[in-house]
């Protein structure tokens, strides 16, 4: 039950329907549908009408029919099943363990029972289609025997020449590599070398066939081992995006907590200098209230006097009376230094809608799969004159590649023309765009800030500046610093780090310039970096150090701990190592100028090999980067040479 079931949902289910096969045909490219599914989709191709043959869905392979004239519904008469299929179909189809029916009458909508089979026409039969089949002249002489199981088993080991219909095929032509009868090897075969007997070649053909089943299983298995792969990895995934939510989540609730708790110490500010103006506002009232109360008093005294007529006692009010003593008490609650006058919320708006938009709860990287094979060997595919635009000789000495509204964009530092300069290819054009650095301002390095944002060291005047890249090249801003940077990287939306000659170290800024921190070259005593001319970050948020002062490739965390330091001899030392970037799968690449070569290491900083050398046409090369199409940029004397690596 459970061989039949597996055997009728894979191999006698049509793809077109998914239904088991009804009046099954097999086409040249040996793929089988149901006749009216091969019709209904040859309908609906124009170039099958015109090609006059029926259209395979699954390969588009083509399939003469014997009389294109006729209409194409009735193109697939003579497209029988093959005999497997059919063999299939009679020992595990639907119908298999029931009764048979009348091929001709289901055709016509009937269900009538068959009693009798052709092995000629290879045909199902009941009793009246047997009388009009045994009157047909071209049919009256078939074999046409009672239905039987043994029947069924015999005519599928029969197939009848589809030309010649009273013969079987035995034969096969090795030459025209077809299975053929005996007269069709007499009449068309004569002139082949080598026609055998079919039984004789079961033993060789089914030895090869069981060998193309073997690796057919072995591709299987395989497969499967990378299904089963993949599905391990999108459960990791699943469970990944669930962190990573949590962590948004978490990172937001930070965010939402801190303004809370600014919002929480402005209300008990406001609070306490409330109760303290409320609380003076009604020691005032008071004070007024008793000064008014006696002031009331005092004058119901003088009227009291000025009704007595008693001149003595008028002039004794009048002396102890003194108005400007009483001015005074009247004003004295006016005059009190200290005491609030007014409570207002001063609010810097333009301020706080420039944090708001700067605030970075952080980033959505993806990560894609990687069609650079670091063990391919390098073609040369392109290389950019970075002297376009200008009267001297160009000097490259960082290149990186942005992808700017669907624009993969190569931008170059070029140090001798004093400028930073763009490449790129619209509408099968190629287009440069030049941002000119002034002229004492020299630029080195590039790290990428946002999707289009760089940040650029600039010698000679002690500047990072920040580019646009539209593709065209726009100056944002110019941050003047304390030090003379050299190297730098993005370690996160709003921080870099940057390396420096004079002292040397590598310090952590903000994007103001504002120093957070400093790493020291000095690690048990031992200079681990002079000159940190190139940086890059690690995929873990490390920090990547070429050093050609020291000969070192260092890894540090961003707290100056060392994670590895690569400094071999022999044909594997670094001589004056320049450029430095890595791949989405955390490897590491390093040119090495004085070598011309250009290394590749493991993500712990292991020697792998020499990616490009002299050979390559790699002569002094400088930075270094790789794009997300396999391609891998050098720059060098003054052009960046573009190898593919896939």
């Amino acid at each position: 039950m459970a061989t039949s079931q597996k055997l009728t949902e894979h191999f006698l289910s049509c793809t077109i329907c998914t239904e088991v096969f009804d009046n099954p045909s097999t086409l040249v490219c040996n793929h089988t549908f149901c006749r009216k599914c091969v019709i209904n989709y040859t309908k609906t191709r124009p170039e099958a009408i015109s090609a006059r043959s029926l259209l395979c869905p699954f390969c588009k392979k083509m399939t003469k029919v014997s009389d294109p004239e006729r209409p194409v519904e009735e193109w697939a008469d003579d497209v029988k099943p093959s005999f497997v299929i059919q063999g299939l179909l009679d020992s595990f189809g639907p119908e298999s363990t029931n009764t048979t029916y009348c091929r001709y009458c289901k055709e016509e909508g009937e269900t009538t029972p068959a009693t009798s089979w052709c092995s000629v026409c290879d045909d199902a039969l009941c009793e009246r289609c047997v009388r009009m089949h045994n009157r047909n002249p071209s049919s009256r002489h078939h074999d046409v025997v009672d239905m039987s199981r043994e029947v069924k088993i015999k005519s599928m080991e029969k197939v009848v020449c589809k030309e010649h219909k009273d013969e079987h095929i035995k034969l096969i032509c090795r030459d025209c590599k077809k299975a053929i009868c005996q007269t069709c090897c007499i009449t068309y075969h004569k002139m082949c070398e080598s026609v055998v007997e079919m039984e004789s070649e079961m033993p060789a053909i089914k030895s090869e066939l069981t060998r193309k089943r073997d690796n057919l299983l072995k591709k299987c298995d395989k497969i499967q081992i990378l299904v089963d792969k993949q599905k391990t990895i999108a459960n990791e995934e699943s469970t990944s995006y669930l962190q990573i939510e949590s962590d948004i989540k978490s990172t937001t609730k930070k965010a939402m907590d801190t303004i809370k708790s600014k919002e929480m110490k402005l209300l008990n500010e406001l609070k306490e200098k409330s109760e303290k103006h409320i609380e003076q506002l009604k020691a005032n009232i008071k004070s007024r209230e008793m000064s008014v109360q006696m002031f009331q008093e005092e004058a119901e005294l003088i009227d009291q006097t000025l009704r007595s007529e008693c001149d003595m006692g008028v002039y004794e009010m009048y002396q102890g009376c003194e108005v400007g003593d009483v001015e005074a008490v009247g004003d004295a609650g006016l005059k009190v230094k200290g005491r609030i006058a007014r409570i207002m919320f001063r609010q810097d708006t333009d301020q706080l809608s420039i944090t708001l938009d700067d605030l970075q709860l952080g980033d959505i990287d993806v990560l894609y799969e990687s069609v650079l094979d670091l063990m391919a060997t390098p073609v040369l595919q392109d290389t950019i004159n970075v002297r376009v635009g200008d009267g001297v000789e160009a000097d490259p000495i960082d290149v990186t590649v942005l992808a700017v509204n669907g624009t993969d964009t190569v931008v170059v530092t070029d140090y001798e023309n004093k400028s930073v300069k763009s490449f790129y290819t619209k509408n099968n054009h190629t287009y440069h765009s030049r941002l000119f650095l002034g002229p004492v301002g020299r630029p080195w390095c590039m790290a990428k800030l946002k999707q289009n944002q760089l940040a650029v060291t600039v010698l000679g005047i002690s500047q990072i500046v920040t580019v646009e890249v539209n593709p065209d090249l726009v100056l944002l801003s110019t941050i003047t610093t304390n030090k003379q940077y050299y190297g730098i990287t993005s370690l996160t939306p709003s921080t870099l780090a940057a390396g420096s000659h004079s002292p040397p170290c590598i310090d952590i800024l903000d994007v103001t310039g504002h120093v957070l921190s400093s790493l020291s070259p000095l690690v048990n005593g031992y200079t681990i970096f002079k000159f940190p001319n190139f940086l890059f970050t690690t995929r873990t948020g490390n920090i990547l150090v070429s050093d050609s002062g020291s000969r070192y490739v260092v890894c540090l965390t961003k707290k100056g701990d060392v994670v590895f330091t690569y400094s071999p001899s022999g044909n594997t030392s670094l001589k004056y190592p320049r450029g430095i970037t890595r791949t989405s799968t955390g490897d590491i690449l390093v040119s090495d100028s004085f070598l011309h070569r250009v290394i590749h290491l493991t993500e712990s900083g292991e020697f792998v090999r020499n990616i490009l050398t002299l050979q390559d046409g790699i002569q002094y090369p400088w930075g270094v980067c790789l794009d997300g199409q396999g391609c891998m940029y050098v720059c060098l004397s003054s052009d960046v040479k573009v190898f593919t690596m896939h």
